[in-house]
């Protein structure tokens, strides 16, 4: 069930039996020449819509804004610091615990929100779980042996891949492989931790951190948003038990 889709007796019903509640959360920024701008957010949202089926639970709206200053450089990025990213997804949260909400489960889908949705966290009397779409082992399996070393950081095979399946192809056609990256630049940037705009751009000129989303293909897209499904189901119903 969508929250945005329901009536307020229906919240009401809903609230009589359980208080568990999904919450996505993305991102508004580009993801390479291939990659939708929104992919971040549909990747969460999609899950979500998905794992909310599957639970016969409420997913509500996504928080699409989010912290993306070193992707200033690249057109239709949109970016909102981190305090105001806490702000925000707090005020969303207290919304929902106000009306009885008490066990809050965060899908996301972009790393720059990691940390300041922790922080968030600290401060809420509800129950609160953050999880990433890709933490899961059966989706890395699939990533794994669909992409291998090219899933890469940003602009990833596998989110476009989801993307491609959910929405629509952009032809890839003579799109070369990005930079590669070492294992050691990954570990120092996880979480999105890149330089400023210009230099961002400098460094990765069609915005991909070490990802060949050329390899991304809708067939696999749908996999990953089922194993995600699967996975993510299991455990928000672990939770809310």
């Amino acid at each position: 069930m969508k929250l945005e889709e329901m009536t307020w007796p229906e919240v009401e019903k809903y609230l009589e039996n359980g208080s568990g509640i999904l919450l996505p959360t993305g991102s508004i920024e580009q993801h390479g020449p291939i990659g939708l701008i929104g992919t971040d957010t549909i990747c969460a949202r999609e899950i979500a819509w998905c794992v909310a089926d599957k639970c016969d639970a409420i997913a509500a709206p996504e928080i699409a804004y989010a912290p993306a200053s070193f992707n200033m450089g690249f057109p239709g990025t949109v970016s909102i610091t981190p305090d105001l990213f806490v702000q925000l997804a707090g005020e969303v949260v207290d919304s929902l615990i106000h009306h009885g909400f008490d066990k809050i489960y965060i899908l996301n889908g972009h790393g720059a929100n990691l940390a300041p949705l922790v922080e968030m966290a600290k401060h809420r009397t509800a129950q609160i779980r953050i999880r990433s779409w890709w933490d899961f082992d059966e989706v890395n399996r699939l990533r794994a042996a669909f992409f291998g070393d090219w899933e890469g950081m940003h602009a990833t095979p596998s989110e476009v891949a989801i993307t491609q399946h959910t929405h629509r192809v952009i032809p890839s056609d003579g799109l070369l492989p990005p930079r590669k990256l070492s294992s050691a630049y990954i570990r120092a940037h996880a979480g999105d931790k890149h330089a400023g705009p210009v230099e961002h751009r400098s460094d990765f000129p069609d915005g991909r951190v070490g990802s060949h989303s050329g390899l991304a293909r809708p067939k696999y897209g749908k996999q990953l948003l089922d194993a995600a499904t699967e996975s993510i189901a299991a455990d928000f119903r672990s939770f809310i038990s």
